[in-house]
């Protein structure tokens, strides 16, 4: 092919195969989604079929399902099939599952049986990665020029109709609580112990000044002050001790207090 740059023979053997691991660099992002899951509680999220059975054929744990959902869902890929395709095909998935590739049928029952638990992690997993930096907002510039168009009555905006959507989210927020799910927006660590503590005999203890000031966001199940306490993990350089019912939060390689 002359001058062009060629690519490599298909049929070429070579003596050591190359590792995914080589595909994926450090600053990936699929390695963000590999490590948020790994450290999830699922049983205590409340999916469904952490425990293996003991008779049957082996199922996909659910950690597994749920990375290549919450990979899907950081791409815009919605639909199993698909999913299915992805796994079989793209790198990053690979390395993600470790060559695994569920039907689209598991995918979609993994779904349709994990709805709640799904929705929770992955509006966690958005604040996560707001407060780490891997997401940042975007800006839109609109000009002042009007076309004849026709548009559904439910997909035009106004600003009054905007509002009204606002106050809607802010209110399904504030009465999560109902559910069993407190949610958190840019709240001091200090503010989101001090509601959690009220749903719980153990109690959350913050006692650096500086490490109670930091800002967080994000959905956590009332009363389960352990899952918070090692999710902190992943926002901040904290420890955890446990003291009588008193958990501590303090901040990594400090004197115990």
């Amino acid at each position: 092919m002359g001058r062009f740059v060629e690519g490599e023979d298909r049929a070429q053997q070579v003596l050591l195969p190359p590792s995914l691991e080589d595909y994926v660099g450090e600053d990936n992002p699929v390695r963000v989604v590999d490590a948020y899951i790994d450290e999830l509680d699922l049983a205590a999220l409340g999916f469904a079929r952490v425990m293996p059975k003991a008779t049957g054929r082996p199922a996909y744990h659910p950690s597994t399902l749920l990375k290549i959902y919450l990979y899907g869902y950081l791409n815009r890929i919605q639909s199993s099939r698909r999913l299915e395709r992805e796994a079989g095909r793209n790198i990053e998935l690979m390395w993600l599952t470790g060559r695994l590739a569920p039907d689209f049928k598991t995918i979609a029952d993994f779904r349709k049986d994990n709805g709640p638990a799904i929705q929770a992690v992955c509006a966690q997993f958005i604040a996560l990665c707001r407060e780490i930096g891997l997401f940042a907002k975007a800006v839109a510039a609109i000009d002042g020029a009007k076309f004849k168009a026709v548009n559904a009555r439910d997909r035009n905006f106004t600003r009054g109709k905007l509002k009204r959507q606002i106050e809607q989210v802010e209110t399904s927020e504030a009465l999560a609580w109902q559910t069993g799910v407190l949610q958190f927006r840019d709240v001091t660590l200090a503010e989101a112990v001090t509601e959690l503590n009220r749903y719980s005999e153990s109690k959350l203890r913050v006692d650096d000044p500086a490490l109670a000031a930091e800002h967080l966001s994000g959905a956590f199940a009332a009363g389960d002050q352990d899952t918070f306490a090692e999710t902190l993990k992943l926002y901040l350089s904290v420890e955890i001790r446990r003291r009588g019912n008193e958990i501590l939060v303090e901040p990594a390689g400090g004197a115990p207090r």
